[in-house]
């Protein structure tokens, strides 16, 4: 805690200094770690994480490519965000993940540019 009422702590360091009572057993969190934590990750259990790969194994062995589709699992929800090309791709990544129980399906067929006439 800081000593004097008006005194504002910045830095990791002073901030461990004031207010861990072993500083040294502390570890400051990498600047991917910090990143993480901002952008709200969470570490999947046992269960989630064995229904993730089956979404990810099953989507690789659809056939198209599905880079820009990213999933999200929490408990046993399964969240897909993303575009595809077609809706012929669309269609195959809903039949691909049928036999899962909850999925929130957000995918959304990508706009293609127009050509202008010259």
């Amino acid at each position: 805690m800081p000593s004097k009422p008006s005194e504002t702590l910045h830095r990791y360091e002073d901030i461990t200094r004031k207010t861990v009572s072993e500083a040294d057993s502390s570890v400051r969190p990498s600047r991917a770690q910090e990143q993480a934590a901002r952008e709200g990750f969470r570490a999947l259990d046992s269960d989630e994480a064995a229904l993730r790969d089956r979404v990810v194994r099953a989507l690789a062995e659809s056939g198209p490519p599905l880079a820009h589709v990213t999933i999200e699992i929490t408990r046993d929800l399964v969240s897909l965000r993303g575009q595809v090309d077609s809706g012929a791709t669309l269609r195959t990544l809903e039949d691909t993940v049928a036999g899962i129980e909850t999925i929130h399906n957000e995918v959304v067929i990508a706009a293609r540019p127009r050509r202008t006439q010259p």
